[in-house]
This record gives structure tokens, C-alpha cells and sequence, in this order.
């Protein structure tokens, strides 16, 4: 396969190991050391793009202050909008980085104003997960992700992940956000369609 495939603010190792999986030759970086074994730089995202040869360019930048269920803080602790304000310029700087083709993961949120509206938004039931978890993807050069297995029940569904309300179901913890952050793996899998 030509050309490599970086995995940044990732530190979970799921999606590039979907991609070593399928014979591409991918690595993960984050700031904080893997959780995996495998390919893992552990440095800024920034300076493993700025090492070059990579085609491809995932990224999970972290959403704490962009997305949907955390904004309302902003009005009730007004120093948390200039962490805001450099979570969108910290996604911009992602999108428009030297890597051919790119592909962000976020929820909703406000990167739909603040940059432009996401390309897609898929689901992991649309790949075979028992969950439902909207999730945003902007790309450049990429496709759509084609689902792979829609489950019964499509939006309709309440699915494992979620209560009888409709609302996630992990609890409140130190590592919540780590685990909701997870890319589920039918997902990962999905997105080795972008290894072209």
C-alpha cells in the first residue's frame, strides 16, 4: 500500500490497528503514551505532520469544549469560551494541515457555525455496534464512509449504550470521557475505506 496513515490525538490504538489490520502502515500519535502496543508517536500532532511522507491524516481532536453537551458551561463559566475559541482554531489548524487527504471525527457541536457543517454524520449501528453516537466527520480528498452493517431498528432503536431515556448510559467517573471519546471498532474498520 502507498503512503502512510497518521492517527492523531489518538491514543487508544483501535483505529490504527484497523488499519495495520487491513496491511496499511499506520501509526497513532498523541501527546499521552498509547493504550495499546503498536505504532505510537508520543508528541504533538503538529510535529508528526510536520515529519511528512503521510497520505492520509485521521484526527480526534478532543471535544470538551466544542461540543453540544459542554457549551452550555460557557454562559455559567465565561473563561471556558477562550478554551473554546482554541479548540476551533486547534480543528481548523488540523483540517487545512499538509496531508492530502484528511478526515476529522467530532460530535455535534458548535464546529458546525464556528467552521462550516460536517461532511457527513454517522452512527455505530450503521456499522454493526449496538450504540448510538451521532458523530461528525469533515474530510478533504476522502469519500463518504459507506455503512458496512446497518443493524434493525436504524435510528429508531434504543440501543446498548444508552438508557431507557435515550441518554448515555456510563455513569459519571474519571474515565467517562476517555470511553466515550473510543472509536467503536466496526467504525475503525470502516474507515480503513479511506486507505486509498
Amino acid at each position: 500500500m502507498s503512503g502512510r496513515v497518521l492517527v492523531g490525538c489518538e491514543r487508544s490504538g483501535i483505529v490504527p490497528d484497523a488499519f495495520i489490520a487491513h496491511g496499511y502502515d499506520a501509526v497513532s500519535c498523541d501527546l499521552v503514551p498509547s493504550q495499546r502496543p503498536g505504532p505510537h508517536l508520543q508528541m504533538d500532532v503538529f510535529d508528526a505532520i510536520a515529519m511528512g511522507g503521510w497520505r492520509v491524516g485521521i484526527f480526534f481532536p478532543d471535544c470538551t469544549y466544542v461540543c453540544v453537551s459542554g457549551l452550555h458551561w460557557n454562559k455559567r463559566r465565561p473563561w471556558r469560551q477562550a478554551l473554546t475559541d482554541a479548540a476551533v482554531e486547534f480543528f481548523i489548524r488540523l483540517y487545512n494541515c499538509a496531508i492530502e487527504k484528511v478526515a476529522l471525527e467530532n460530535p455535534i457541536g458548535c464546529l458546525s457555525t464556528q467552521f462550516r457543517k460536517p461532511d457527513q454524520i454517522i452512527h455505530p449501528w450503521q456499522f454493526g455496534e449496538d450504540a448510538s453516537k451521532a458523530t461528525c466527520i469533515w474530510k478533504r480528498g476522502l469519500p463518504d464512509l459507506v455503512p458496512t452493517n446497518i443493524l434493525p431498528g436504524g435510528r429508531l432503536a434504543r440501543r446498548a449504550n444508552q438508557t431507557p431515556s435515550g441518554q448515555n448510559k456510563l455513569g459519571p467517573s474519571p474515565e467517562r470521557a476517555m470511553l466515550r471519546a473510543q472509536t467503536y471498532p466496526g467504525i475503525a474498520n470502516a474507515m480503513t475505506q479511506w486507505g486509498c
